[in-house]
């Protein structure tokens, strides 16, 4: 039985993993590692991979932030509503991301009640940056929060409610000790936030508009490589993906090793 679980594993990873990376790898090199350089450091490539690089760093603290204040909410406090929030954080991992795109354009669009006020002061949110911002936030808010409220349910509140009798502060308690605790969660959800924002395509792909050069990021400029039939291109562009992985999974390993520890 071992054997043939293990056989199994193994091959769900080649069949899987191994293999279509290979052939990525492969691929992008097939006309010459100067053809393939010319992908990678195409300018349309670059802006892509800027504009995505933007949203990701831009949404961390965001979810660092909403991830601690629901997870602290949903371990320590009983209210009306805690099933709803704590229901509300596996939206973005049942919902596709096509129709949250939808959603985002129904509520935040020229022709909604909300994008029809802020386009008349200017601001533009859908078929622009903001509108990707959200969209990334959206498939993306769920990680730090369901990575830290099992930590904390499971370390309790004993060594904060001790420290607050003691007479120190609110911030003192919470820097000195919740967050020692949690850091290495916290990161590790971070983690895992910025390996789904660097990939979303669905949402993105529908809010975007596919304005190239402003609203193209790399997932989306990998497709449109590929449906124009510019092979090299798309495999150059998803060389960044390969890398963006190896530097995930590696700090995904230090810190699960850390925090395991």
């Amino acid at each position: 039985m071992r054997r043939v679980l293990i056989g199994i594993s193994a091959a769900y990873i080649l069949l899987f993993i191994v293999f279509p990376l290979l052939s990525l790898l492969a691929g992008g090199f097939t006309k010459g590692i100067d053809t393939w350089a010319e992908g990678v450091l195409h300018p349309d490539t670059l802006r892509a991979l800027f504009l995505s690089l933007s949203l990701v760093a831009a949404s961390l603290p965001v979810n660092a932030l909403f991830g601690l204040t629901a997870a602290w909410l949903i371990s320590s406090f009983s209210f009306p509503g805690k099933r709803i929030l704590r229901a509300a954080l596996d939206l973005p991992l049942t919902v596709s991301p096509v129709v949250a795109g939808l959603m985002l354009i129904l509520a935040y669009g020229k022709n909604s009640a909300i994008g029809g006020f802020l386009s008349s002061l200017g601001i533009t949110i859908i078929f622009s940056w903001p509108g990707l911002f959200l969209a990334t936030l959206f498939v993306t808010f769920p990680y730090v929060a369901k990575e830290l409220i099992p930590l904390l349910e499971k370390q309790g509140h004993s060594e904060e409610e001790a420290a607050l009798l003691l007479g120190a502060g609110n911030w003192t308690v919470f820097f000195r000790i919740t967050l020692p605790k949690i850091k290495w969660g916290l990161f590790y959800g971070l983690i895992l936030a910025a390996a789904r924002a660097a990939g979303e395509y669905g949402a993105a792909s529908v809010v975007s508009g596919l304005l190239r050069g402003k609203t193209v990021t790399l997932p989306i400029q990998v497709q449109i490589y590929f449906s124009e039939y510019q092979t090299i291109q798309s495999y150059g562009a998803a060389t960044f993906f390969f890398i963006f992985a190896l530097i995930s999974l590696t700090a995904k390993k230090i810190v699960q090793n850390r925090k395991e520890s």
